[in-house]
């Protein structure tokens, strides 16, 4: 139900944009092209069935475990009431 100016639907499809731009930015970031044969990091040989799986990788299973582990997270509780947000 919008209000005032703003015809029926239209938050939806404001959503629903948003949720697009998401997904195509998150494609857009994952490797493509041809597979590196050695890692980058350590020189390890990836395995052919990962780069099979994920065309253009570029790194071992434990070096990309470790660069996924690295990411640091918000401390924001996302999950949490707005009270527990505030202290």
């Amino acid at each position: 139900m919008a209000g005032g100016w703003a015809r029926d639907g239209a938050v939806q499809e404001q959503i629903e944009d948003s949720v697009s731009d998401a997904v195509s930015a998150a494609r857009s970031r994952l490797p493509s092209g041809e597979s590196a044969r050695y890692c980058d990091e350590c020189g390890e040989a990836i395995p052919a069935k990962r780069r099979e799986a994920l065309p253009g990788v570029r790194t071992c299973v434990e070096c990309q475990t470790g660069r996924d582990g690295a990411v640091r997270h918000s401390d924001i509780n996302r999950r949490g009431s707005k009270d527990s947000q505030l202290r």
